[in-house]
């Protein structure tokens, strides 16, 4: 069945996603990231990634190709030979950095989606939470909770709260789905009220101490 999402794709039309460069151990999540993929291509929503063509980043990308879609991989230099990344595939783009890697997905993505995956998607979920709880932009985040697979991070960030690290002020919305087909609705939802200006990296000011 198609999952066509149309309205989303009017607002949206790139999604950066975070994920493993491994398959992981449950099937449920290279099923996703395929199912996931083909709703990407099926809605004309492109998808920004890791550049890798391995995992569930691969699966992923691959499944947007094989539907129609676009798709646009940025990866550091010193990635391209362990992530497999293939030069010749429309849309690579090799950075000097993992910084300058982080930024561009920053810049050419309207929305952000974690799917399961290692220290590397944590890390790139977790700034940009950060980012958004520090006001620097206002684009949104969904969790894909695959089987569960946040569940613990999802336990310490309440956590977090409960000890007011995370207070007034410094709270932020993060999406958590359980199904990728809730991704796009939701991600619908959290647009609607999000001006083109509050998408953007907020010029950082100097303030004298």
């Amino acid at each position: 069945m198609k999952n066509d999402v149309t309205p989303a794709a009017k607002k949206i039309k790139k999604i950066c996603v975070y994920c493993g460069s491994g398959p992981g151990n449950d099937p449920a999540y290279m099923a996703a990231a395929r199912e996931f993929g083909a709703i990407l291509a099926q809605n004309k929503i492109g998808l920004v990634y890791g550049g890798g063509s391995v995992g569930i980043m691969g699966a992923v990308s691959d499944a947007v190709r094989d539907n129609g879609g676009d798709t646009l991989g940025i990866i550091p230099n010193f990635l391209v030979k362990r992530e497999h990344a293939h030069p010749e595939r429309d849309g690579l783009l090799v950075t000097s950095d993992m910084h300058e890697r982080k930024r561009m997905m920053f810049e050419k993505a309207d929305a952000f989606v974690a799917l399961p995956g290692g220290i590397g998607t944590l890390e790139e979920l977790v700034e940009q939470l950060t980012w958004i709880q520090l006001g620097r932009h206002k684009k949104p985040v969904v969790l894909a909770n695959i089987n569960g697979f946040w569940d613990p991070l999802c336990a310490l960030i309440e956590h977090m709260r409960a000890l007011e690290f995370i207070r007034a002020g410094l709270d932020f919305n993060l999406i958590i789905v359980e199904r990728v087909q809730e991704i796009l609705p939701r991600l619908h939802q959290a647009m609607a009220p999000v001006e083109p200006h509050e998408k953007e990296m907020k010029d950082a000011q100097p303030h004298q101490l």
